[in-house]
C-alpha cells in the first residue's frame, strides 16, 4: 500500500469511527419507509445501536405496518438529529426484518421497554436491521460534513466550504471492510 492509499485508509477508518460515535449518542432515529403507493412513512425508533460495523438495528412488532413496507420496497432511509448541537446524522441502505431472540437480548435496553412492555421474549419482538449503503454527517462542532457512500467501496475526492469541511468518501472498488 503507498502513502496516498494509506491516507485514504486512515481517512475512511476515521471517518467511519466518527460517524459510529456520532450515531450512538442520539437516542431516537426516524427510520422511513416506503408504502405500496411509493408515500414515504417516517416513525421514531429507540437507538438501539452502541456499535457500528455497517449495520444498524431496531426493535418492531412482527405485524406492524413498517415491517410490510420493507418486504415491498427494502430502500430506506434513517436519520438522527440533535438540533441543540447542530449535528445530524442520515443513512440509507437496504433493510430486513426478523426475529432472532439472541441479538434481541444482546440489544435491549431499558428505553425499549416503553415500547415493548412484554421485553425482548415477546413471541411479536421483531428486529430491523439496516446494511448501511450510503451516510453523511453534519457537526458543527468538528467543523466537518462527510458523506460517506458504498459504506464498503473506495475512497474518491473532496470539497471544502467556507462553513463545513464537506469530505466524500466512495467505497466502490475497496476489498472488504474498512479496518479499525
Amino acid at each position: 500500500m503507498n502513502t496516498t492509499q494509506q491516507k485514504q485508509q486512515e481517512q475512511r477508518s476515521e471517518a467511519i469511527q466518527r460517524l459510529g460515535k456520532m450515531m450512538g449518542d442520539f437516542p431516537i432515529a426516524m427510520l422511513t419507509t416506503s408504502a405500496q403507493d411509493h408515500s414515504l412513512h417516517s416513525r421514531p425508533m429507540v437507538n438501539v445501536n452502541q456499535s457500528f460495523q455497517g449495520e444498524l438495528w431496531f426493535f418492531t412488532h412482527v405485524h406492524d405496518p413498517k415491517v410490510e413496507e420493507i418486504r415491498g420496497n427494502p430502500q430506506v432511509n434513517v436519520a438522527f438529529a440533535a438540533p441543540d448541537d447542530r449535528r445530524y446524522v442520515s443513512v440509507s441502505g437496504t433493510a430486513k426484518s426478523m426475529q432472532d431472540a439472541k441479538r434481541s437480548e444482546l440489544l435491549w435496553t431499558e428505553e425499549c421497554e416503553t415500547w415493548f412492555p412484554k421485553g425482548p421474549s415477546d413471541p411479536e419482538l421483531a428486529l430491523i436491521k439496516v446494511e448501511v449503503e450510503r451516510a453523511e454527517y453534519w457537526d458543527e462542532k468538528s467543523n466537518a460534513m462527510v458523506a460517506v457512500k458504498g459504506f464498503f467501496k473506495s475512497l474518491a475526492g473532496g470539497k471544502k466550504s467556507e462553513q463545513l469541511e464537506h469530505d466524500k468518501l466512495d467505497w466502490q472498488g475497496s476489498e472488504g471492510p474498512p479496518s479499525a
